[in-house]
């Protein structure tokens, strides 16, 4: 389980990045890199990291469902992602 603090972190990162976007693109497309060195350094989108919804895990996070691989696995082994099941052959 990660830190409260981390999660709130990525959180205020994601808000600032979206706060910034429209300004960021507008900025790009001038050219004006004095401009984008002004802003805020957590408003670039590189610096926002991918972390599981449920625990906060920043390793072994799977894009296409939003958690870490643990949480993905408890979940389908508990049978609530739909179309996911543990295989044998």
């Amino acid at each position: 389980m990660a830190k409260e603090s981390m999660k709130a972190r990525e959180r205020k990162r994601k808000k600032m990045v979206e706060k910034y976007a429209a300004k960021r693109a507008a900025l790009k497309e001038a050219g004006d890199y004095e401009g984008l060195q002004k802003l805020p350094r957590n408003a670039s989108p590189v610096r926002l990291h991918n972390r599981c919804q449920l625990s906060g895990r920043p390793k072994g996070y799977m894009r296409q469902f939003g958690v870490s691989r643990i949480d993905f696995r408890e979940m389908a082994l508990k049978g609530l992602i739909p179309g996911i099941k543990k295989t044998s052959w």
